[in-house]
């Protein structure tokens, strides 16, 4: 059975999935993962998560600052808070993406008010690393750990079956 790597957009997010080439079960099985990103993320209040499964490659931090700007908003956030808790989210899915493998899985919610907690999941490390982190130099790596450390109430990794989960609980109010 042929196999073809797709792209399917759900909402503003992309999932990528392998599906059965010319299957007419695809289609269903895409909206069945679109529905299912779609009820994940409809949480917009504090105390109910987004989550987003988002694709393993470079264009899923622009996708998760997106969702994450637009929960934001619905959560009643300003502009400076959010735009640190975007420069965290962006660095999480970044080093997923760069130094990990899928899947990449995205987790932001307000546990209490004044603090939003960040994880992000993937599925440990990689082989190899991937073309940003390979061709950078040296004095490009490592940057942002310290960013989120010193944006951070707290912050760090749990092991998980498949892989690694990075959390960073932020601040909403200076």
């Amino acid at each position: 059975m042929n196999s073809t790597e797709n792209t399917v957009p759900a909402g503003r997010e992309a999932i990528t999935a392998t599906r059965p080439a010319g299957s007419q079960a695809v289609e269903a099985a895409a909206h069945s993962r679109r529905a299912l990103n779609e009820a994940l993320a409809s949480g917009t209040t504090p105390g109910q998560p987004g989550i987003w499964v988002l694709a393993h490659r470079p264009e899923s931090a622009g996708v998760a600052r997106r969702v994450t700007r637009d929960m934001l908003q619905g959560w009643g956030v300003d502009e400076e808070c959010a735009d640190l808790v975007l420069l965290v989210v962006s660095e999480l899915v970044t080093n997923a993406v760069e130094h990990a493998l899928p899947p990449v899985a995205l987790r932001v919610e307000q546990p209490t008010e004044g603090t939003v907690h960040i994880e992000v999941d993937d599925g440990g490390p990689a082989v190899e690393e991937g073309a940003w982190a390979a061709t950078g130099s040296p004095e490009e790596h490592g940057r942002g750990s310290h960013i989120v450390a010193s944006l951070a109430t707290a912050h760090g990794t749990r092991s998980l079956l498949y892989g690694t989960s990075y959390w960073v609980d932020l601040p909403l109010a200076a």
